[in-house]
């Protein structure tokens, strides 16, 4: 029989990892890894069209740029139609590495909603095992971390960023809310993993013990 256990320290555990994942695909996806140094759009000028400077922005595979003439001015997609065309061998690690990641805790996130019916899988506390996958998908977002900035000197960088980009130098760049977001994404990440220790406790306390043993399928507690 399901017996359905709402604690707030798992609903707290569901929601954020479920946040956590949403937010690292989102980034992962973004265009706003870096913001370029002002330009005009290269394109004939047109009549009663403003030719203020603009910054382009560049993501793992994709970027942002200004389009005269273009209906929305603004044109973003990816630059690399294959794996082989991403900007440098290191940003090709960063994206093996945060997909993996991203992976796991896609996957949490789902097991995560039926955390409230099933408790264990295989005589496993799930939330032993959901907490030790998002473990190991912070470390796998760490080192994509780590290696993109690596990258900031390939070719496709410098077009945006300046002749000065170099590894771990990032010219006339700046970070984008996407890099942030991944940041702050992997941190939520490890605070996942330790949390979902104490929503196994919640779910497994004496109190639902006895709230089961009085016959009751629906467990609401504090």
């Amino acid at each position: 029989m399901c017996h359905v256990i709402v604690t707030c320290r798992s609903m707290l555990w569901t929601l954020l990892s479920i946040v956590v994942a949403f937010g690292q695909l989102i980034a992962f996806m973004s265009t706003d890894w870096l913001v370029g140094f002002p330009r005009v759009p290269e394109a004939k000028p047109e009549p009663h069209v403003s030719q203020e400077p603009y910054r382009p922005t560049l993501g793992l595979y994709g970027r942002c740029i200004k389009v005269m003439g273009h209906r929305r001015g603004v044109l973003c997609g990816p630059y690399a139609v294959d794996f082989g065309e991403i900007a440098s061998g290191f940003w090709q690690a960063t994206a093996i590495f945060l997909a993996a990641g991203i992976l796991l805790l896609c996957a949490v996130a789902f097991i995560s909603v039926f955390t409230m019916c099933f408790q264990s899988i295989m005589k496993k506390s799930i939330f032993n095992v959901c907490g030790l996958l998002q473990g190991i998908a912070g470390l796998f977002l760490i080192l994509g971390l780590m290696l993109y900035p690596a990258g900031w000197g390939s070719d496709k960088v410098q077009t945006y960023c300046g002749p000065d980009a170099s590894p771990y130098k990032l010219g006339l760049c700046s970070l984008g809310w996407a890099f942030y977001t991944a940041i702050g994404g992997t941190a939520l990440t490890f605070i996942c993993a330790v949390f979902s220790a104490q929503a196994e406790i919640a779910t497994s306390s004496d109190k639902v013990q006895e709230e089961i043993e009085e016959g009751k399928n629906l467990i609401c507690l504090l």
